[in-house]
């Protein structure tokens, strides 16, 4: 894809090792695109533990990775609950390489799991601070520099196949991903105009990164070993096996090239053909 040279993404919650936001960082680093690797850098107790988040050393080391393989990536932190350190994501980008091409809100809090009846609303909030409002404040200000810089955008959120299904023991991570769907259609309708494109991507479960924890989770939610659990679910895959950080990246790829530039207001499933909303 080699308009994709020279493009800047901004990835964010892409700093956590074996993730779908690092997948995606190294495939458009891949592609020659300049990636603004993001996470929030630090735990804050129970609403972003040590197995939810990226921490600084991961960024650098996501951002080292990418730089070693002849990539140009700088990382930076922030918290996607605060607005202005949104905004201020978003100007590192373009003050460090002079625009924005791309935004992938890829941060979310996919962990604040448990049965309806007892959801905190300090644990509703938090989900729905991040997983909704947060891709709001990232669109919000991505792009005003795309329509201001006027050579057309491209803005991906990363859902879920919650987004299309509900799941037990998800009702605030659920609900999010449901808004956020409808925070991409709005998007695309306004932006349209401006040549940038909105869409998102809706993966089934993948099972490593912040993935691994949830098999556990889960599995012990069912009552099954996390061996059941997954056989379980790839017995509900018609191509046979798990969602992988790749599939994603890739699928990513493609709608931030210009071969998808008719695509937008799309939420796309990567699911195996378990999802067909």
């Amino acid at each position: 894809m080699k308009d994709l040279k020279d493009k800047v993404a901004l990835i964010t919650g892409c700093g956590r090792d074996k993730g779908i936001g690092q997948a995606i960082a190294f495939r458009l680093a891949k592609e020659k695109c300049k990636i603004v690797v993001h996470d929030i850098g630090k735990t804050k107790g129970e609403i972003a533990p040590k197995h939810g988040v990226g921490l600084q050393e991961e960024i650098l080391k996501t951002v080292d990775k990418i730089n070693n393989m002849g990539g140009d990536a700088s990382g930076f932190t922030a918290d996607m609950l605060i607005e202005e350190e949104v905004k201020e994501l978003v100007n590192f980008a373009v003050t460090t390489y002079g625009k924005i091409d791309i935004l992938v809100n890829n941060a979310g809090v996919g962990y604040l799991f448990g049965p309806l009846v007892e959801t905190s609303q300090e644990n509703w909030d938090a989900v729905l601070g991040v997983n909704l409002r947060g891709c709001f404040f990232g669109i919000k200000y991505a792009a005003r520099e795309m329509i201001k810089q006027g050579g057309g955008g491209r803005i991906i959120n990363i859902a879920s196949q919650a987004a299309k299904s509900g799941f037990s023991h998800t009702a605030a991570y659920t609900s999010s991903k449901h808004g956020l769907i409808g925070l991409t259609r709005v998007a695309a309708l306004e932006l349209a105009e401006h040549k940038i494109t909105v869409n998102a991507i809706c993966p089934n479960h993948i099972t490593t990164g912040l993935g691994a924890w949830q098999n556990s989770f889960m599995s012990n939610a069912q009552g099954k070993s996390e061996e059941e659990y997954l056989n379980d679910m790839r017995s509900r895959i018609p191509i046979g096996r798990v969602g992988r950080v790749e599939d994603i990246a890739n699928t990513c790829a493609f709608i931030c090239s210009e071969e998808s530039n008719y695509i937008t207001a799309e939420a796309i499933n990567v699911s195996g053909g378990e999802e067909y909303h």
